[in-house]
């Protein structure tokens, strides 16, 4: 909320204070929340205060500070190229360089403009005016290194775009599957003993990894493209932003160890896994001073470089050996974990059917959808859909916002719904507990049966 809402709100209050006295205590606060909702709507004079063009340009040159040190060392030519910032309050953009179309105007410095509502903010590839710029969405509040490594991260997306790295569409949902994170988890352990150790030490760490990744992958063959999809696409992104914007080997290592650490914690490791389980694998072959321009294709399988870099030998059967292996990572401490997580998910899901198939909800048909979320924030819910703990969603019937609460999506990708708790609609703004949403012109919320909802358009 800006500085002017919030200075608004007293006045709000003391009109209420003035009301009848005999409107109703329920009415006097309906008007309140509704007053809120309106003043906290009104994000066309807000914008995050600490960014402007001077700091853009001050970005600009720190990332190409960080790409001309490494100047295609690692990946064959320097990743430099056009950047887009955009501030997701107004949705100013601020540019490094013009569009092909002049949608761009040179102001301070910058090349300037407004990103299109319908255009979703994401850290990737954005084709705007027949230029592709790295987009990098701004954070509220100024944290330098985030702000660099997501840069860097966005351009290491528009090089594997250029080259033809960027994948095809892949699922890795086997990965929610109790045994698949059981055997995850065993190489996780593994690797980050692998990364933390030398000689002798590391060569058995990394070959008890290969072990349980080839158990995983002999129990989900068919997902062993998919995974290597993954793996390439955003973990060597990862382990590439960190190299570039850290000190050293020992930066790198610290740095991808607390990412796993973090990624370690989440119920589902379908959407997310893959971001950290390439950068694990690419560290480890950095150290053998491996040619990460020899990769040219985006399933490239960085178990098998790492296995023949190391010149690791695997069982023929690697769940031959691999339930023997599992006792010295404490397996059972594993277990513990998953069962706990198995209770947990069994009681997220009661609460999930009771919020969205049995209580009021509101109905969102997906026309042509742009989804902005993070991956911790997806957990895959086998045939209910996909709950998003946080997201945000732009199409033809306008803006959603979740903040607290979920959104269900179904599998088809068709039908979202919201929680109707709390639900308040005033006009084209709509909010409920935990959400918002602003919709287009021509488009309503109807009621329909039990308190529901549907988003249709008149």
């Amino acid at each position: 909320m800006n500085s002017g809402v919030v200075l608004l709100l007293p006045l709000v209050y003391l009109f209420l204070l003035f009301l009848d006295l005999r409107f109703c205590h329920r009415m006097r606060k309906a008007v309140f929340i509704s007053a809120l909702l309106i003043l906290s709507a009104c994000h066309h004079d807000e914008k995050i205060e600490w960014f402007n063009a001077a700091k853009a340009k001050e970005y600009f040159s720190a990332v190409e500070e960080v790409c001309n040190k490494d100047n295609g060392q690692l990946w064959g030519e320097n990743l430099f190229g056009p950047i887009m910032y955009v501030d997701g309050l107004n949705r100013t953009l601020y540019a490094n360089q013009q569009d092909k179309e002049g949608l761009l105007k040179l102001k301070d410095g910058v090349y300037s403009g407004i990103l299109p509502r319908e255009r979703i903010i994401t850290t990737n590839v954005i084709e705007f005016g027949g230029l592709r710029y790295a987009m990098v969405p701004l954070s509220e509040t100024e944290d330098r290194y985030r702000l660099i490594t997501r840069t860097v991260h966005s351009l290491f997306h528009c090089f594997q775009d250029r080259h033809g790295l960027k994948p095809s569409t892949f699922s890795t949902r086997h990965l929610n599957e109790k045994n698949a994170r059981l055997y995850l988890k065993l190489e996780w352990k593994a690797l980050t003993n692998a990364i933390g150790s030398a000689g002798e030490a590391r060569n058995h760490a990394i070959r008890d990894a290969l072990v349980f990744r080839g158990a995983r992958r002999e129990l989900f063959p068919e997902a062993i493209a998919d995974e290597n999809k993954f793996e390439n696409y955003e973990g060597l992104t990862t382990f590439t932003y960190i190299n570039l914007c850290t000190t050293g080997p020992e930066e790198l290592r610290t740095r991808i160890l607390e990412y796993l650490n973090r990624l370690y914690q989440n119920s589902s490791y379908a959407w997310g896994y893959g971001f950290v389980h390439g950068a694990l694998y690419a560290t480890l072959l950095s150290d053998k001073d491996f040619d990460f321009k020899q990769i040219q294709t985006s399933d490239f399988d960085l178990g098998r470089a790492t296995l023949e870099a190391y010149g690791v030998a695997l069982p023929a059967v690697c769940r031959d050996v691999a339930g023997s292996l599992a006792f010295n990572y404490d397996i059972q401490a594993i277990r513990a974990e998953e069962s706990e997580r198995e209770a947990m998910i069994n009681e997220n899901t009661r609460r999930i059917v009771s919020t969205f198939n049995e209580k009021p909800v509101v109905t969102i048909n997906m026309e042509s959808p742009n989804f902005s979320f993070e991956p911790e924030d997806i957990d895959y819910l086998d045939s209910l859909g996909t709950l998003y703990e946080k997201l945000r969603v732009a199409d033809n019937w306008g803006k959603l916002a979740v903040d607290n609460g979920g959104a269900l999506l179904t599998n088809d990708l068709r039908i979202l719904r919201v929680s109707a708790k709390d639900i308040l609609v005033e006009r084209n703004h709509i909010s409920g507990a935990g959400w918002h949403m602003v919709l287009n012109d021509g488009w309503r919320a109807v009621p329909s049966e039990n308190g529901s909802y549907i988003i249709r358009k008149d």
